[in-house]
This record gives C-alpha cells, sequence and structure tokens, in this order.
C-alpha cells in the first residue's frame, strides 16, 4: 500500500478539514454534514489533536443556526453577511446562479475549503465582526437554497448584498441608506 493511494489522501483531506472546522468552532453536526466523518471520529479527532494545553477550543453545543432573520436584524449585521456573501461567491463557495440546489454537492470537502479560506479572509478583513463560522455555513446554505435570502444588487449603486427574499422594495445597501 502506498500513502498516495486516493483512498488514503480523501481520508486525510477530509480529518483536516475536521480540524479546520473544528478550529473555526463548528458543531460536530455540521462537521459531520461538510465531511462525512462520523461523530464518534471527530470527537476522537478533537481529543487527539486539538484539545492540547494552550489550545483550547470551545466546542458549541445545541443546534446550529436557523433563522435567517439574523443576517437582516441590523444594518451592522446587513453589511457584515454582505461581506462575507460577497467574499464566498468570488472563492466559489456558492453555487452559479439558477443551479438546483443539492445538499451533497454544497456540502463537500473541496467546498467546505473554500469555506473556511472565505471565513478566514473574512475575519482578516472585519476582525471586529459579529458573524460566527457557524453562521456563516448557514448563510451559504441559506443562499443557495435561495429560499429566505437572496443575493441581489443595491438598488441604487448596484453593490452585491444580501436580501431577504420577502422584503418590500427595492434592497438598498448600507450606503445609499434604507
Amino acid at each position: 500500500m502506498r500513502i498516495s493511494d486516493h483512498r488514503y489522501s480523501r481520508d486525510l483531506f477530509r480529518l483536516d478539514l475536521a480540524a479546520r472546522f473544528i478550529r473555526h468552532e463548528a458543531r460536530t453536526q455540521t462537521i459531520r454534514a461538510w465531511t462525512g466523518l462520523s461523530d464518534d471520529r471527530i470527537r476522537k479527532l478533537y481529543r487527539s489533536y486539538l484539545n492540547e494545553p494552550g489550545f483550547a477550543v470551545s466546542r458549541p453545543r445545541g443546534k446550529s443556526p436557523q433563522q435567517s432573520a439574523f443576517f437582516t436584524r441590523s444594518q451592522r449585521l446587513k453589511a457584515e453577511s454582505s461581506f462575507l456573501a460577497s467574499v464566498c461567491s468570488l472563492l466559489g463557495v456558492l453555487p452559479q446562479v439558477g443551479t438546483q440546489f443539492n445538499q451533497q454537492a454544497l456540502a463537500s470537502v473541496p467546498r467546505g475549503e473554500l469555506l473556511c479560506q472565505a471565513f478566514e479572509v473574512f475575519q482578516q478583513l472585519m476582525p471586529s465582526h459579529g458573524i460566527s463560522f457557524e453562521h456563516a455555513v448557514f448563510l451559504v446554505t441559506a443562499l443557495a437554497r435561495g429560499d429566505e435570502l437572496a443575493l441581489g444588487n443595491c438598488g441604487s449603486c448596484g453593490a452585491l448584498i444580501v436580501s431577504d427574499r420577502f422584503a418590500f422594495g427595492a434592497p438598498c445597501c448600507l450606503h445609499c441608506g434604507d
């Protein structure tokens, strides 16, 4: 057996992605959905490699975020979610417009790597953000589904923004005013 065999490299990519998700404080169910690893394997990964002294990562409990209203709750969160969605769109995390939503195709290892890159860019460029990694995962999923949130353009300047599908009037960015 060679370590470069496809199945071993595939498992290594999945474990690396799981470790990256853990560092971003993702819940076990999120890690399972994006990597395909079992709950037991994820817990063992955390205990074996990521629970060392000096490297404390909190493990959030409970359900992942599920309310799309979070992203349109305030002007600051609207701007942050629009910026994060723009980065995700640029890096190819979001599927092409008009593509049928498929959860298995969305939550994949290659797209998970891109999601981590997008979130890390977002963290660097917006250090005092209010969007967690779990919220970023939900934002990508909600935008891909397209039933509650949508990517649109500001009616005045054309900037890319996240908007509520059920909101009245033309969507407007923070700079053009509401």
